[in-house]
């Protein structure tokens, strides 16, 4: 008997066309809109850092460490008696070198220079005329900082939020367009943050040699100091998705 071969009908396939979502998350009939606001915060300082220190001078390098050493024992212990506590003093910089030119030549010159940070606001000014008589001739700062300062900017945050969905509301507004979702957030990072100062003495300046003081005023009119505030300005970048009203 002969054997007729059997042909399978194989099934047609037919590939759908599918679209690819648009990179931009945009969907069908949507606008893509894509707007940069910044906000604002201002907040008073709540810590302060001073740069202080001693710079000693003498005719060999022991006597030289050993008169350092004793200036700045006085001076930590005027921070300690206000209430500085150790974890709060670290130390920023350390030298002792040879005078090689000028008529101080073959003299030695020992620099011990403290980063303190204050958590006490109105003693600032009070902590550098005590530093001062204690023996500190190198005063820097200070630097006025927030201790928590993510939380007290969280305003700053919303405020720039807010800002680019008013704007972007007039865009849509304007084109007969409607918000209907937000696509993206984008943080845009800080900006302009301004910190006063009440010294342009520094840590570098004792690098080079001592950095002259004035006198202290009388106790009973303090050092000068007002801490103000704060500004920080953040930007950010909102996409959105419009449709027609």
């Amino acid at each position: 008997m002969r054997c007729l071969p059997v042909i399978a009908a194989l099934p047609l396939l037919v590939a759908c066309q599918v679209t690819n979502p648009d990179p931009r998350g945009v969907q069908k009939g949507e606008t893509l809109l894509t707007v940069t606001a910044s906000g604002r915060a201002d907040n008073r300082p709540d810590e302060a850092r001073l740069r202080l220190g001693v710079n000693s001078q003498a005719g060999s390098a022991s006597e030289a460490s050993r008169l350092n050493r004793e200036k700045m024992a006085k001076v930590t212990a005027a921070l300690s008696r206000m209430g500085v506590k150790p974890d709060d003093i670290q130390t920023q910089n350390l030298s002792l070198q040879r005078i090689d030119y000028g008529r101080e030549r073959g003299q030695f010159r020992a620099s011990n220079i403290l980063e303190v940070r204050l958590t006490q606001m109105a003693r600032v000014g009070d902590a550098v005329t005590q530093v001062t008589e204690a023996g500190a001739n190198v005063i820097g700062g200070p630097d006025l900082r927030l201790s928590d300062r993510e939380t007290a900017n969280r305003s700053a945050y919303a405020a720039a939020y807010r800002a680019a969905r008013s704007r972007a509301d007039a865009y849509a507004g304007a084109a007969d367009l409607k918000i209907v979702r937000v696509i993206a957030i984008t943080d845009g990072g800080e900006y302009g943050v301004g910190v006063p100062q009440i010294s342009e003495s520094s840590a570098m300046d004792a690098s080079v040699g001592a950095v002259p003081v004035a006198p202290p005023p009388p106790p009973e009119q303090g050092t000068p100091f007002n801490a103000g505030m704060n500004r920080t300005e953040v930007r950010v970048r909102v996409s959105f998705a419009l449709k027609p009203a």
